[in-house]
């Protein structure tokens, strides 16, 4: 990892990145995910990163932790650049970089009782099976779960319970940067805000900070200092979260805000007739810029 000299830089800064997948088919051009994305995440802060499925977002989240080639561009992590990092790199990299995936029964091993989980990631840094033994209770306090949990399986949990085990997962070794993808969408809208809450009371207790991927303005509204939104591979608006999600500038931020439900029937009506109309308003844009070309 190369080391980039700066002051006061961001924790995260992703500059101009584009990620290009090889094609299957012969001599075909590579598919592209992801054009020119620029993005900085600071210390105690959370960037929601929002789009509809296929737009991106995950495969951002996926080269952030090395997942997905870097084609183009950089990722700079507390100064240094980590796009290309190797596997050794990346192992100790893990102690400051963890992610939380979408779904919370198929993250967890289901043959481990929840101590081992939380204690496998504890073992591989080295930690002593007594001091991770500590480490395991202290996490299972931390995300509300009782401590008669450790000699649980994730079978014997509900699906908010075992978010809240992937969590501790990611927590145990006292992350900088928690990549979050997706993590409430398999859940309920009751224990959605529960395990937003616990996610807010994190940060306020350890100062991590998160990136935050959503399909949903709301979600992303409730958790995001700043927002990014993400349309075929590229980021289209980026602001602060309360102007995003609630006075958007660009055409599909508009769309997605239109698409969030509504509890009063009224009110959701008339933002189908405002997205219908949206719509219509820019297939006719698209078809004039057709014939003027």
């Amino acid at each position: 990892m190369s080391t980039v000299s700066r002051q006061d830089a961001p924790l995260l800064s992703v500059e101009d990145l584009v990620v290009e997948y090889p094609s299957k088919k012969f001599r075909a051009k590579p598919f592209r995910a992801l054009t020119d994305i620029n993005i900085t995440i600071g210390q105690g802060e959370t960037l929601g990163l929002v789009g509809e499925s296929g737009s991106g977002k995950t495969t951002l989240g996926r080269a952030v932790l090395g997942l997905a080639p870097v084609t183009r561009g950089k990722v700079i992590f507390e100064g240094n650049d980590i796009s290309n990092a190797s596997r050794r790199e990346r192992r100790t990299l893990s102690r400051d970089l963890q992610v939380v995936f979408q779904d919370p029964y198929t993250s967890l091993n289901p043959a481990l009782e929840i101590g081992d989980i939380l204690a496998e990631p504890l073992g591989v840094q080295g930690l002593q099976k007594d001091a991770a033994r500590k480490r395991v209770k202290e996490l299972l306090d931390q995300v509300g779960l009782p401590s008669d949990a450790i000699h649980r399986l994730p079978r014997e949990f509900s699906g908010g319970q075992r978010q809240r085990v992937a969590i501790a997962r990611a927590l145990a070794l006292s992350p900088k940067l928690i990549v979050c993808d997706e993590p409430v969408s398999a859940l309920d809208l009751s224990t959605q805000a529960r395990v937003l809450d616990l996610f807010l009371q994190i940060q306020r207790d350890t100062g991590v900070s998160y990136l935050f991927v959503s399909h949903d303005l709301d979600v992303v509204r409730h958790i995001s200092h700043r927002v990014a939104v993400m349309f075929r591979g590229e980021i289209v608006e980026q602001g602060l979260a309360g102007t995003v999600t609630r006075d958007p500038e660009h055409p599909y931020t508009q769309r997605l805000l239109l698409a969030s439900p509504v509890p009063d029937p009224d009110r959701q009506e008339q933002r189908r007739a405002d997205r219908h109309r949206l719509l219509e308003q820019q297939r006719q844009q698209t078809e004039q810029a057709g014939a003027a070309a």
